[in-house]
């Protein structure tokens, strides 16, 4: 049954909360490491470009899925779709996809908990820098420790989510997004004066296309889906608390831009301290606790500034935590018409138990064989499944969706409410109908053994 929907406030509460959405681990924890792991810099050009060309329509197209509908994902495909029940899928894999990422999340989000109370003992007082770096290690490994600190950040999710939209959602994005804006200025600036700072600089910004391969193309595409929060549902279902004068493309734009701006500033504040110490880029899913500490240490006052960080670190991954938590609940309480509170326990009581074998992937106390028959350990599989496979389907299925499902009168008609921006209308349905969808399907296939882009690549160098 469709019940009266709840509402932002006011549209920078929305743009906090969507921007928090993804600036929290997508620009923080993932971005950097992905970016050492894919050589740096042609990745990131490739990263901007499908953040702007495909990242920001597919974002616009499902604000306007969740706005017309005023539903959850689920419903909001099977409405515009004329009740076509095989719609739904799309709904249903941004189900899976939130809550398979909401699983380990929550585990990162415990590691930050836990250095924050690491930083309040000056954990790294006496220690190298490769000291402190090993550290990570053994949080990495300790299962109960993981376990623990992942029940505590689901609690906090809980907190948050349970108070709704406007009190809760809302009122702390609006809180906790600028307040990591503030502290990423600052140490950004401080990461200006170190020796490492122009070998950043390079490493980020200087594409080299001899390191360009399709793992890369499709990573770099994953990477704009996942930061944008597109493909998961977050967009589709914060959509459906916006009110119809609210601009859709000016909003794309700016979430767009702060969310760009934030991950390079994140890369510019880790990879100075990386070849500052001569570290190699490449750290996997613990870079930033394995470099930020190390800054820390030579900081005056480094109990505050380190303790400080990871708390704003805990709350803004909150805020993308809680916008993941906001797709498994809206479309609960719709599928069973459940009240909040119920939909709120339930679905943080599944995402902590089908977190349990990613906070003890690196302890291998559960699943010991898991990485020798899949390559990777659960933790890395659910990572790279969810951004290289279910993010980019789900994006594609959006294009096809919208360019060629739902009447273009009827997504002209939605798209045009409050805005002014009438000329962008072309241009926009346009890459949805033909360029993204034919640029995610080539991406994919390439990445299926279908296609061989190497041939082309090696043509480019």
């Amino acid at each position: 049954m469709k019940t009266q929907r709840e509402h932002w406030a006011s549209q920078f509460g929305f743009i906090m909360a969507a921007a928090g959405s993804a600036i929290g681990l997508g620009s923080l924890w993932r971005f950097p490491y992905v970016a050492g792991d894919n050589g740096g810099g042609a990745f990131v050009l490739l990263y901007i470009l499908f953040t702007y060309l495909l990242g920001v329509p597919i974002f616009i197209a499902e604000l306007l899925i969740g706005r017309k509908t005023q539903r959850s994902p689920i419903f909001a495909y099977q409405e515009l779709s004329k009740q076509s029940t095989n719609w739904r899928m799309v709904g249903y894999l941004n189900l899976l996809t939130s809550f398979i990422i909401l699983s380990f999340y929550c585990v990162v989000s415990g590691w930050c908990l836990n250095y924050a109370l690491m930083s309040l003992n000056q954990f790294s007082l006496g220690k190298s820098p490769q000291e402190i770096r090993d550290i990570f290690d053994i949080v990495y490994t300790s299962s109960d420790l993981s376990i623990f600190w992942m029940a505590i950040f689901i609690l906090l999710n809980v907190g948050v989510v349970y108070s709704g939209i406007r009190k809760g959602i809302e009122h702390w994005s609006k809180i906790l997004t600028p307040a990591l804006l503030f502290i990423l200025v600052a140490m950004f600036i401080y990461g200006f004066t170190l020796p490492g700072f122009s070998q950043a600089v390079k490493f980020i910004f200087y594409p080299t296309f001899s390191k360009l391969t399709p793992s890369v193309i499709l990573n770099a595409l994953g990477m704009a889906f996942f930061t944008l929060s597109v493909g998961l549902g977050i967009i589709v279902t914060y959509g459906s608390y916006l009110k119809p004068s609210e601009n859709m493309p000016k909003t794309a734009f700016i979430v767009a831009t702060m969310t760009l701006l934030v991950s390079l500033m994140a890369a510019m504040m880790i990879f100075p301290i990386v070849f500052t110490f001569n570290f190699p880029p490449e750290g996997g899913p613990g870079l930033v606790f394995k470099t930020m500490p190390i800054l820390f240490a030579k900081l005056p006052g480094s109990l505050v500034i380190s303790t400080v960080f990871f708390l704003l670190f805990v709350f803004t991954a909150l805020t993308s935590s809680i916008s993941l938590l906001e797709v498994l609940v809206a479309n609960l309480m719709e599928l069973f018409s459940w009240k909040r509170g119920k939909a709120v326990l339930i679905s943080a009581l599944g995402v902590f138990i089908f977190g349990i074998p990613s906070a003890l992937a690196g302890s291998k106390a559960l699943f010991p064989n898991w990485e020798s028959i899949y390559g990777k350990d659960f933790f890395d599989t659910m990572n790279y499944i969810t951004a290289s496979w279910m993010i980019p389907i789900a994006g594609l299925l959006t294009t096809l969706f919208i360019g060629y499902i739902v009447k273009k009168d009827l997504t002209k008609e939605e798209f045009l409410k409050g805005t002014k921006m009438t000329y962008f209308f072309r241009p926009w349905f346009f890459t949805i109908r033909y360029i993204a969808p034919l640029a995610v399907i080539i991406i994919i296939l390439e990445q299926a053994g279908v296609l061989n882009l190497s041939y082309l690549l090696n043509l480019i160098k």
